[in-house]
């Protein structure tokens, strides 16, 4: 890749929009930030960042995170020097911000997904990497940027986040050697670990154990799926964030091959999130229009949840899992 491109525009642009995908998690998060500390630190300019929906509590202690903007933040009409999407494998996942990417005179894509087309001007794209974090850190190596501790901090999140804790299968030895050189600037693994692990909400704990105990298990038990229903997350008050890890926890019992939870939106259509110990899932989420890696994708289908369940259930029936 040529990392001089995106040195060049960055030092060239004079504003700059950042944006994370909607929904968000640690690396889009963390990678957004991430970038934001590093422009800031290599060349003493401020950014804006862009939040599609809400920032979920947990990352409320990335660096940085205080500074986001949502779309009613934000004048729609503006035309940005650039635009960066970080962690974005499709351009619809930027929702309403897509007027803004479209306007800018430069776009760049920083991304990991392999589903990902290369839609921006620039674009930065590596399957094989863990997290978009990690895409950012060898972005920086290679232009020669200061990698200060807020920004380590941030790149940290996002690589930690993506791995499940470096246990997923998109951890390598190369993920494991970019976390090292972040630990030796001055991250603490254990403080960020105890902040994204240890501090979920009781209405999560709540709300998650009323999910799972609805949990539903197929075929000699190696399909596992919930339904989540608007009822069920005004029960508990449940925000979206309280979503985050269900499906993981399915995917967790030791009979489950593939798992899913399939959330009922305010549209009438469903979110599905997909988890598989070896089927390929983002393959089953791209017959949807969805997408994301082998053994952790999503989608939204058009159709109630107890509809939509079946055509996934059919999906991945036609698979070998």
């Amino acid at each position: 890749m040529d990392y001089s491109n995106l040195n060049d525009i960055i030092k060239s642009s004079k504003n700059i929009l950042i944006v994370s995908h909607v929904n968000p998690d640690g690396d889009t998060l963390g990678s957004m930030c991430g970038i934001y500390s590093a422009i800031l630190d290599n060349f003493k300019k401020r950014s804006d960042m862009l939040v599609v929906s809400k920032v979920p509590a947990v990352y409320e202690f990335i660096p940085f995170i205080d500074n986001v903007k949502t779309l009613d933040d934000i004048d729609k009409s503006r035309e940005y020097d650039l635009v960066i999407n970080v962690d974005v494998a499709a351009i619809d996942r930027i929702c309403d911000g897509k007027i803004l990417f479209d306007k800018a005179k430069s776009t760049v894509n920083i991304d990991h997904h392999k589903t990902n087309i290369a839609y921006a001007d620039l674009n930065y794209i590596d399957p094989n990497a863990s997290s978009t974090g990690e895409v950012l850190f060898g972005c920086f190596e290679n232009m020669d940027w200061e990698i200060s501790l807020d920004t380590a901090i941030c790149l940290y999140t996002a690589i930690l986040t993506d791995t499940g804790s470096f246990k997923f299968d998109n951890t390598r030895p190369g993920t494991f050697e970019c976390v090292a050189k972040l630990v030796e600037i001055g991250v603490q693994p254990s403080d960020i670990y105890r902040k994204v692990y240890e501090s979920d909400s009781k209405t999560l704990v709540m709300f998650q154990a009323h999910c799972v105990s609805k949990a539903k298990f197929l075929d000699d038990e190696k399909i596992a799926y919930t339904l989540v229903y608007r009822k069920d997350m005004e029960k508990f008050s449940a925000g979206d964030d309280c979503m985050e890890g269900l499906t993981e926890k399915l995917r967790a019992i030791v009979t489950t091959k593939v798992a899913f939870v399939a959330k009922e939106m305010k549209s009438g259509y469903t979110k599905v999130s997909m988890r598989s110990k070896s089927a390929d899932v983002a393959d089953i989420c791209g017959v949807f229009g969805g997408g994301g890696h082998r053994l952790a994708a999503g989608c939204t289908i058009k159709a109630p949840v107890e509809e939509a369940a079946k055509k996934v259930l059919a999906e991945i029936r036609k698979r070998e899992i």
